[in-house]
């Protein structure tokens, strides 16, 4: 058994981690335990309660309304890693930057991110937006509709990034990408990257941002981007979506073709 006189010699320290930790601590309650214990409680995935909130605080054929009902939701009711509007700014300003036709997102997840995109392109563009989970791309298809897109500026691709990739160019008779947005599992990152570098999807000037690159992290990406000497690029630093003291950081590329 430990002794009293032990354990105060360790509670320093755990204090000292606690203090240290505390915003990873909260973030591990909102996103993990509150989670569990609605999700047992109501019978609804996370996504479809948002979705819920969504419908009944949004004005239908307003992507702006939409947008804030998803932030009000993710920062006071449950947290969501959407890309969320401080990183969201940054997001938008490099598409009207741009002004992309041909506009490729992986990782739709509950359709914000797909929303903030499809508000900000030019008259005649098109957005590819795919997701792997089913259950997460029928909430997506919801939300893209109800903020009034419709199959001519959206297009939702329901399969796994690394199988979509290589069919763009058949199957959807894409010739070149002007902008990729990322926002799917981190450990893809890499090798979609690759992966479209490999397509010939690619060309000079071609824009890819990437989310929470440095929270969760993404480092096989951010080193092959350092050494594959194709790019342009720079990390925008910002703090984590809807949370306080976790950094993180989106990543801004620019492609400049092989040497």
């Amino acid at each position: 058994m430990v002794s009293p006189a032990i354990a105060l010699a360790f509670l320093p320290l755990l204090l000292t981690l606690i203090i240290r930790y505390r915003y990873y601590f909260v973030l591990f309650y909102r996103a993990v335990l509150v989670r569990i214990w609605r999700d047992c409680v109501t019978g609804l995935s996370r996504e479809e309660r948002a979705f819920q909130y969504v419908l009944t605080h949004a004005t239908p054929g307003d992507p702006d309304s939409i947008l804030d009902a998803f932030d009000i939701w993710c920062s006071k009711v449950e947290y969501i890693s959407n890309i969320g509007p401080k990183k969201g700014k940054i997001l938008d300003r490099l598409l009207m930057e741009q002004s992309p036709l041909t506009v490729l997102e992986l990782g739709a997840h509950c359709g914000y991110s797909t929303v903030r995109i499809a508000r900000a392109l030019p008259l005649g563009a098109r957005l590819y937006s795919v997701e792997m989970d089913q259950k997460n791309a029928a909430i997506a298809e919801k939300v893209i509709r109800l903020a009034g897109f419709d199959d001519d500026t959206v297009e939702l691709i329901v399969n796994p990034s690394d199988e979509v990739i290589p069919q763009l160019r058949s199957d959807y008779g894409l010739e070149k990408l002007d902008f990729v947005f990322m926002d799917h599992w981190k450990k893809c990152y890499a090798p979609d990257l690759q992966m479209l570098e490999g397509s010939g999807l690619l060309g000079k000037g071609t824009m890819i941002v990437a989310d929470n690159v440095l929270f969760p992290g993404a480092p096989k990406f951010l080193r092959h981007i350092r050494r594959s000497g194709l790019y342009e690029w720079k990390v925008h630093r910002a703090t984590l979506e809807y949370s306080t003291g976790i950094r993180d950081g989106m990543a801004e590329l620019v492609y400049q073709g092989t040497n």
